[in-house]
């Protein structure tokens, strides 16, 4: 390629990083706000039942279940459900009785998977007219159901779920979570999700609010027992039925805990990405393109316009290496500014190609396990989707 080639490549490697970069990082805005500070009065309090699934969950479940019940919510009823655990669940659950009810989990059904199969018997024996699920890794405030009770009231929510902050500790954590929820919104914009009329619907299976009547009327976990991916799938009847959902900023008033290591990360997003997605392919498709530009591609571009430049001199020379510094300076910035969201070193953000090659490894082997018949891993637990 002659030198005024690779000028022309360069400058419309430079305009498109822009554009794509600035459409992702404007994707993930969260227009509705859970805060616990100055809740309003409750005129009412109908009865809510918090359910927990546990699975193995030995790591997690007490920091969860201490915070549930300190809640200021003043009607709620706490049930977990130990799927079958093969660690300290039971003995660290024991430890709760009576302040909550724990749910013997039975043997996997066939056709089920695993959390709706556990969601189900919780609901089985719930009382309350709104049920509330919680995911064991994650831990609430005082105010949680609260503020999240009052919010969806004042959104009209049938269904109501909030993002929570993410508490990130281990190197990978820090490298790859920011990514995997940037890939997220692109997908699944929240401005779009709480849109009436727009199809896209998700929620986050780490807090979900809904209607006890509204579960009922949509068939339940039972009508989604073999979706791997039951969050999405919960709320994707919940808006084809014509109910309201709403998703909201809730990292206030809740903090997760998803995994704490690389191979952790891998079992759990392997799961998710493809089934997760697999309603526009075609997105996972563009996601691996730029996870492999920003892996391989463009870091390639920066030290060969820079080279260049060194070596040769010249005007295009100039022209490609300021270019190439340019684009990658303002990807650095605005990874900073997601390390700064996320509460960890923006040191982090020199970490991108590093985080866009694992992640783009994840999603061609999160295709490969579905497409091949493989089957997709979880707790001990094989399903072929």
């Amino acid at each position: 390629m002659t030198p005024t080639g690779i000028l022309v490549l360069s400058t419309l490697v430079l305009l498109v990083g822009f554009a794509v970069t600035y459409w992702i990082h404007n994707q993930y805005h969260l227009d509705i706000v859970v805060s616990p500070s100055n809740p309003s009065p409750i005129s009412s309090a109908p009865l809510i039942s918090i359910i927990i699934p546990a699975r193995n969950e030995a790591r997690n479940i007490q920091r969860c279940v201490e915070a549930l019940l300190a809640q200021s919510y003043p009607n709620f009823e706490l049930i977990v459900v130990d799927d079958r655990s093969t660690d300290e669940t039971p003995e660290i659950l024991k430890a709760f009785v009576p302040r909550l009810s724990i749910v013997q989990g039975e043997e996997l059904h066939p056709g089920w998977a695993g959390k709706p199969h556990a969601l189900a018997q919780g609901v089985a024996v719930a009382r309350g007219e709104w049920l509330c699920f919680v995911d064991a890794d994650t831990f609430a405030t005082p105010d949680l159901i609260t503020s999240a009770y009052i919010t969806a009231q004042t959104q009209k929510a049938d269904l109501f779920t909030v993002m929570t902050a993410q508490e990130l500790g281990s190197f990978w954590e820090k490298v790859i979570l920011p990514l995997v929820f940037m890939a997220l919104s692109v997908g699944f914009s929240p401005r779009r999700v709480n849109d009436p009329h727009r199809p896209e619907a998700v929620a986050n299976g780490q807090f979900i609010l809904i209607r006890r009547a509204v579960y009922e009327a949509i068939g339940g976990y039972e009508a989604i027992r073999d979706r791997i991916v039951e969050d999405k799938a919960l709320a994707e009847l919940v808006k084809r039925a014509g109910y309201r959902l709403v998703i909201a900023d809730g990292r206030a008033v809740a903090t997760t805990r998803m995994y704490t290591s690389l191979a952790e990360m891998w079992e759990g997003w392997t799961k998710n990405i493809y089934l997760g997605m697999q309603d526009r392919l075609w997105l996972l498709l563009i996601g691996a393109v730029v996870g492999l530009l920003a892996a391989l591609f463009l870091p390639a571009w920066l030290i060969a316009g820079v080279f260049w430049f060194l070596v040769a001199g010249g005007l295009a020379a100039a022209v490609v290496a300021t270019e190439a510094v340019i684009l990658w300076g303002y990807l650095l910035w605005m990874r900073i500014r997601a390390a700064r969201a996320f509460g960890i070193s923006p040191l982090y953000a020199f970490t991108l190609p590093l985080g866009a090659l694992v992640f783009t490894a994840m999603m061609v082997a999160s295709a490969y396990k579905v497409l091949s018949h493989q089957g997709v891993t979880w707790r001990g637990r094989v399903y072929q989707p």
